[in-house]
C-alpha cells in the first residue's frame, strides 16, 4: 500500500500484482481508507482495479484514462477467476418438478475452501434482494432461476444459477466479495455476474444404506463459459 501511495504522490505510474481478487478489493478498500485519512482523498481516482472478466469497455475505459495520467495505478489479478467443484447432499425427494433440495456443500470455489451453503429463502451479500432456494435437478436444466449459493474461506460469496431473462439462456454466477454493500445494483467492479457452465451428476449410494435417493450424493462443477 506505502508503494502506490508514494507513486501517486510523486506522479508516477505503476501496476500492483495481488494473487487473488479478495486482495485485490482487499487492497484497493486499504489505500482509499488512507487516503482520506491523510487528507489526499483526490488519490483514490487514481486508482483502478484491472483484470480479466472486466468488460472489454471497462478495460478500455482503464487504458484510455492510463495514457491520459488520469490513473496513476493499477491493481491487477489475472487468473482462472470461476472455477468451482465439489460435493452436495440433497433430501430424498424431489419436488414436482424434479429438483431436490440441497442441504450441504464441500468442495473448492475460485482457488477456495467452501465453508458453507448459503441458507435458502436468503441472498448471497452484497446481492439483494435475490433470495436462493438451493435447488438441483438431474433435468436437462439442473439449476433454477434462482439457484444456489455457498461461502469460501476467503469471506467471498458464490451463486450460480439458470438466467431465463437471457437472450440465450444459460448458467450465470455471481461472485462477491467484502466489502459487501446491500443490493445487486452496487457489486463494485471487483464482484461479477459471468457465464458459467455449470455441470452435477450422482454419486452411486452403496446399496446397504441407500435409503435415499441416488442424488443424495452428487458431484458438480462450474468454470468460466468460452
Amino acid at each position: 500500500m506505502k508503494s502506490a501511495l508514494v507513486t501517486m504522490q510523486h506522479n508516477l505510474s505503476g501496476i500492483v500484482f495481488c494473487n487473488s481478487r479478495a486482495a485485490v478489493k482487499g487492497l484497493l478498500g486499504l489505500i482509499q481508507r488512507e487516503t482520506q485519512r491523510i487528507g489526499l482523498g483526490y488519490l483514490t481516482s487514481k486508482v483502478a482495479v484491472f483484470y480479466s472478466s472486466l468488460t472489454g469497455d471497462r478495460r478500455g475505459e482503464i487504458i484510455q484514462k492510463l495514457q491520459a495520467g488520469q490513473i496513476k495505478v493499477i491493481i491487477n489479478y489475472s487468473g482462472t477467476e470461476i472455477a468451482a467443484s465439489g460435493t452436495f447432499t440433497t433430501n430424498d425427494s424431489p419436488n414436482d418438478l424434479g429438483f431436490y433440495l440441497i442441504s450441504e456443500i464441500s468442495g473448492m470455489g475460485n482457488g477456495e475452501t467452501i465453508t458453507g451453503l448459503q441458507a435458502t429463502r436468503t441472498p448471497i451479500p452484497g446481492n439483494q434482494p435475490f433470495e436462493l432456494d438451493n435447488l438441483i435437478s438431474l433435468n436437462t436444466v439442473q439449476l433454477t432461476g434462482d439457484g444456489f449459493g455457498y461461502s469460501t474461506s476467503g469471506r467471498n460469496y458464490s451463486s450460480p444459477f439458470f438466467a431465463i431473462f437471457l437472450p440465450t439462456r444459460g448458467y450465470l454466477e455471481v461472485f462477491s466479495v467484502p466489502p459487501f454493500v446491500s443490493g445487486f445494483e452496487n457489486l463494485g467492479s471487483e464482484d461479477s455476474e459471468l457465464p458459467i457452465s455449470f455441470s452435477a451428476s450422482i454419486i452411486p449410494v452403496p446399496e446397504a444404506t441407500s435409503i435415499v435417493s441416488l442424488l443424495a450424493l452428487g458431484t458438480f462443477s462450474t468454470h468460466l463459459a468460452q
